[in-house]
């Protein structure tokens, strides 16, 4: 058996277990619910070691790969993309991960085939702006269906030029009614 072969499951299997490191410090943070930049200096005083010796390991690891295997072009992939992978050590706000932007387009993905109905320039700008609307309601904590309502019946009696009116309909705004808003979970 060549030798890869015999090293490739355990080799993974370290590789895995930094990541599961850098997963297992970033839950710990948020149980924590730690500030911002109380997670930005953990972050570089626990996970910075663990990316410093991947780092070296995933070094190691590619003069020992095949470059055309699965597991040779996963170490260069991973290596290649370094600096973008420790971008999250940057600013406490960054996500470890991009779980939340995969599950905010998957309704795009979802609806691909409905958007073949919008066979204008103008109706594809009208259903990226609802879409729009609602992720960003989502991200807010809005019940979409609730805030779109209140928009619907708002807007066409407000000033839209008076860029005060507009803030206190933005999703974000603490003026927008209970209604609009997910329920708080203690």
């Amino acid at each position: 058996m060549p030798a890869e072969q015999k090293n490739k499951p355990v080799a993974a299997s370290v590789g895995l277990d930094y990541c599961n490191q850098l997963f297992a410090i970033e839950r710990q943070l948020k149980e924590q619910d730690v500030s911002d930049e109380e997670r930005y200096k953990k972050r570089l005083k626990l996970m910075k070691p663990v990316l410093d010796n991947f780092y070296v390991w995933l070094k190691k690891q590619r003069q020992q790969a095949l470059p055309k295997s699965t597991f040779g072009q996963a170490i260069t992939y991973c290596l290649n993309q370094w600096e973008n992978l420790n971008n999250f050590l940057l600013n406490g706000q960054l996500e470890i991960d991009n779980n939340r932007a995969e599950r905010s387009i998957k309704p795009f993905v979802i609806g691909r085939k409905n958007f073949l109905f919008c066979n204008t320039p103008k109706g594809a700008k009208s259903s990226a702006i609802i879409y729009s609307i609602i992720e960003t309601a989502k991200e807010n904590n809005l019940k979409p269906f609730n805030y779109l309502t209140y928009l619907f019946e708002q807007l066409p009696n407000v000033d839209t030029g008076d860029a005060a009116v507009i803030d206190s309909l933005l999703p974000w705004s603490d003026a927008l009614p209970a209604d609009c808003r997910m329920p708080r979970h203690a």
